[in-house]
């Protein structure tokens, strides 16, 4: 990873009011040190996080699954997507709710166990938007 002013941020969710940040710290080989910031007018917090490169690919193939669910026109309106990043287990990590609006939860686990919920408003090329930073997060990490 190359040293910049700004941290590396491997996604970015924001709407204007509220956000939600995953920033690469540092790198060990297959293995990547981050935080997830949280940014409100409720409640703004960080937490750390570490994943590896089959996390990356599955940050992808979340987005995928979400274009899918909101291109299913004929999806029941009860039948609402939602994945977790990085895989549940022994750091925090998010679960993106593809919702309207969108939330996505920040756990703490299996450190406090706190969970906030923060909804957003995303545009429509949010998509797109995560799909150019992935590449370019693929591209400083090596992957």
């Amino acid at each position: 990873m190359t040293e910049s002013a700004e941290p590396l941020e491997l996604i970015h969710l924001a709407d204007g009011t509220q956000s939600v940040v995953v920033r690469v710290l540092s790198t060990q080989p297959g293995y990547y040190d981050a935080e997830i910031v949280v940014r409100s007018d409720f409640v703004n917090a960080k937490v750390r996080t570490d994943f590896d490169a089959d996390d990356v690919d599955e940050w992808g193939d979340l987005l995928d699954a979400v274009e899918d669910d909101d291109a299913d026109i004929e999806q029941d309106e009860d039948d609402v997507f939602a994945g977790n990043w990085p895989r549940e287990g022994g750091a925090a990590y998010l679960t993106f709710v593809a919702d309207d609006p969108y939330v996505v939860e920040v756990h703490d686990a299996p450190g406090t166990q706190i969970c906030v919920r923060v909804p957003l408003d995303l545009k429509p090329d949010w998509i797109a938007d995560s799909r150019a930073r992935l590449a370019a997060v693929r591209r400083a990490l090596g992957i």
